[in-house]
């Protein structure tokens, strides 16, 4: 951490110098401030005694009014200097940095940035990952619930990354990080992080290439590629995709566990959006946090519905695995899972 710190307080100094050798050039400085709150009720039908049936993040939850998150974001510009804090409370916010314990827990995000050139922007701090079709702000995404490829995929990264525009259609991203979803510096490991973007069909759809990769806190090498896709069809519906594979070995043998996920957003009018997430997700090697040893086919239907700026997010969902990993009433395990899910989200 302390290599960070005097990193950050370098790079400041030298955006300093910069800025005081071109007196010719006019100061701006513009601050930005935004945020939102949710809230949300979940109800799972299989009503199993002391267990939620729920293994994605941040909806473990049932019959119960929960805070999701407040969040609070503020962004400085001055000329080519950016600087972003962004924080938050609740439980998505506890469990996205669920390694950090008192302040370092609310702090979602805070990085600084420098455009080098027009097509050349390098950044140190803490970011929410680029890995994934879906974000950790409930406005940002249109189903409530997440998906298994989000929640057993990395959260964010700690370390410095460089972006560069290689042209209008497409950019690249290298960096280096502490392992996933670390502040703390100490670790002797560090992990490669890259993405590659490209705008195809009049800029219709959207490919993004992501990587993440190292030596994650262990003496084992990591692998993790995604692939998402973002495809307008028309104003009122988009078809997008992600796709992603983590790899290593275990005990000397080649574990993955991958997702599949589609999304399909219909939006007939302004104020309604409706949006179906079909997602199977294979652990048969138990290799994920949720150390399942099965498959999952999880299907969510969402409607969207919004009032200036609350949006009010009425969710069904249902999920069946290969195994009994979800259980009833009466304690036994069983195959299926059926869940509603009502949330408030504010947005300013």
């Amino acid at each position: 951490m302390t290599k960070y710190l005097f990193l950050t307080l370098s790079i400041c100094l030298l955006t300093r110098q910069g800025f005081s050798q071109t007196d010719s050039v006019k100061k701006m400085n513009t601050i930005g401030v935004s945020g939102s709150v949710d809230l949300y009720y979940r109800n799972a039908f299989n009503n199993a005694k002391d267990a939620t049936n729920n293994f994605t993040s941040f909806t473990n939850s049932n019959q119960q009014i929960q805070l999701g998150m407040a969040s609070a974001k503020i962004d400085y510009t001055r000329d080519r200097f950016f600087a972003t804090v962004d924080l938050g409370y609740g439980k998505r916010a506890g469990e996205f940095s669920y390694n950090d314990k008192g302040i370092l827990a609310n702090i979602k995000q805070a990085y600084i940035a420098y455009n080098v050139t027009e097509r050349l922007k390098l950044s140190i701090g803490k970011w929410g990952t680029h890995i994934g079709y879906e974000l950790l702000d409930a406005p940002l995404n249109r189903n409530y619930s997440m998906s298994y490829g989000f929640s057993y995929g990395p959260f964010f990264h700690t370390g410095m990354k460089a972006d560069i525009a290689i042209n209008s259609r497409s950019g690249l991203m290298l960096g280096i990080a502490n392992p996933t979803d670390n502040i703390n510096g100490n670790s002797p490991y560090r992990v490669l992080i890259g993405q590659f973007n490209q705008k195809l069909f009049n800029d219709h759809t959207v490919v993004y290439i992501n990587y993440q990769g190292g030596k994650n806190g262990t003496e084992s090498n990591f692998a993790q590629w995604d692939l998402v896709l973002t495809n307008t069809v028309s104003e009122k519906l988009a078809l997008n995709y992600d796709g992603t594979v983590f790899m290593t070995k275990v005990a000397g043998k080649k574990s993955i566990w991958k997702s599949n996920a589609f999304y399909v957003n219909f939006d007939p009018s302004n104020k309604i959006g409706l949006t179906y997430r079909s997602e199977f997700f294979y652990d048969k090697n138990a290799l994920s946090a949720g150390a399942f040893a099965t498959n999952i086919f999880a299907n969510t239907l969402s409607l969207n519905y919004k009032i200036n700026k609350l949006t009010l997010t009425p969710e069904f969902r249902i999920e069946t695995a290969k195994n009994p990993i979800y259980s009833n009433k009466e304690g036994s395990g069983v195959n299926k899972s059926a869940s509603i899910v009502v949330a408030a989200i504010y947005r300013f």
